[in-house]
C-alpha cells in the first residue's frame, strides 16, 4: 500500500496493525458526529412507522445534527463513542493493518500484486475483522439509534452494561446479530476502500503526478471514500437497520432489505447517503493520511534506536 524508497525500511505487520488501530481510532473521534447522523437518518423510516407522528423527523445531515444537539444534548452525538472506539481498535487494525500481509500471502510473497489479489486480500481481511469486531458494533449502532427509547428510559446505562444486556436478553447470538451482512458490507468496503485507495496512490506515484506525500495520500484517500459510499451505501442501510432492530422484528437480513423494499422503495437503500459520503469521505482522509504518518514516525524511531548515531 506504501510505495517505500529503497533506502527506507518496510514497516513490519506489528506496525501496521497498531499504526491502523490507532489511526482510526483518531478518524472515529473526528468523524463521530457525522456517523451518528447516518445511523439516524438509516433508521428513520422504520421509527416513523414505530412511533407514529411523535417521532423526530431528521433532515440533511447538518439539519440531523442541529435537531440532536437542540433535543438530546451535544453529548448525543457521541454516543456509542466508547464502543466505536473499542471496534476501530480490534476492527480496522485487522482489515486494515494485515492487508499488506494478505496480499503477501496470495502473492506467495511477491510484492507486485494485481486487482484481483488485491481484491481477494480485501475481502479476507474485512471478514476477518468482522469476526473479532461485531460484538463492539452492534454496540455503538444501539447506542448511535438510541433516541427510539422514549426520553424517561434508555436502553442501557453504559458500554458494559449494554454487551451484558444484550448477552443476557437475546443470548450470546446477539452479540454477533447482522454478523452476515456485516461481513458482506466490510468484504464490499474493505475492497472498494482498500484496493481503490492502492490503486490511485500507485497511478499517482506512477504517472509523477504527486510525490509519495500529505496531497498524494489525501487525494488517494478522498476517491477512496466517495467509491466506498457508493457501493457499500445499500448494505449499510440494511446492515444498520438489521443490528438496531428487536428481536422477531425481521427474520434475517434478507428479510430486511426486502420489508424496507416493500415499505419504503429503493431509494431507503440510499438513506443518510450524504452523511455517509461526508463520513467516509472525512474518515479515510484522516485515517490514512493519519496512518502513513504513523507508520512513518515509528519507522524513523526504530531506526534512531538501532542506529542513533
Amino acid at each position: 500500500m506504501v510505495a517505500m524508497k529503497p533506502k527506507d525500511v518496510m514497516p513490519s505487520a506489528a506496525v501496521k496493525f497498531f499504526g491502523a488501530g490507532t489511526a482510526a481510532c483518531i478518524a472515529d473521534l473526528v468523524t463521530f458526529p457525522l456517523d451518528t447522523a447516518k445511523v439516524r437518518l438509516q433508521i428513520q423510516g422504520e421509527c416513523q412507522r414505530a412511533e407514529g407522528a411523535t417521532a423526530t423527523k431528521y433532515r440533511g445531515v447538518f439539519g440531523t445534527i442541529a435537531t440532536m444537539v437542540r433535543t438530546e444534548g451535544p453529548r448525543s452525538l457521541y454516543s456509542g463513542l466508547v464502543a466505536g472506539l473499542q471496534r476501530q481498535m480490534s476492527f480496522a487494525s485487522v482489515r486494515i493493518g494485515l492487508y499488506d500481509s494478505m496480499k503477501q500471502f496470495y502473492t506467495r510473497g511477491s510484492e507486485s500484486a494485481g486487482v484481483v489479489t488485491r481484491l481477494m486480500a480485501g475481502c479476507t481481511t474485512g471478514a476477518m475483522a468482522v469476526a473479532f469486531a461485531q460484538p463492539t458494533d452492534v454496540v455503538k449502532v444501539r447506542f448511535q439509534a438510541q433516541v427510539r427509547i422514549a426520553d424517561s428510559e434508555r436502553r442501557y446505562n453504559g458500554t458494559i452494561d449494554a454487551y451484558k444486556t444484550i448477552a443476557r436478553d437475546e443470548g450470546m447470538r446477539g452479540l454477533w446479530k447482522g454478523c452476515m451482512p456485516n461481513i458482506t458490507r466490510n468484504a464490499i468496503v474493505n475492497c472498494a476502500e482498500l484496493v481503490t485507495y492502492d490503486i490511485i496512490k500507485d497511478l499517482i506515484l506512477k504517472y509523477d503526478l504527486m510525490t509519495d506525500n500529505l496531497p498524494c495520500h489525501f487525494t488517494a484517500a478522498f476517491g477512496a471514500g466517495f467509491c466506498t459510499t457508493v457501493v457499500a451505501s445499500p448494505v449499510d442501510v440494511v446492515k444498520t437497520r438489521f443490528m438496531n432492530s428487536e428481536s422477531g422484528q425481521y427474520s434475517s437480513a434478507l428479510n430486511c432489505a426486502l420489508t424496507m423494499l416493500r415499505n419504503e422503495g429503493p431509494a431507503a437503500f440510499y438513506k443518510g447517503f450524504m452523511p455517509s459520503f461526508l463520513r467516509l469521505g472525512s474518515w479515510n482522509i484522516v485515517m490514512f493520511v493519519t496512518y502513513e504518518q504513523i507508520k512513518r514516525g515509528m519507522m524513523k524511531t526504530r531506526q534512531y534506536w538501532e542506529s542513533p548515531f
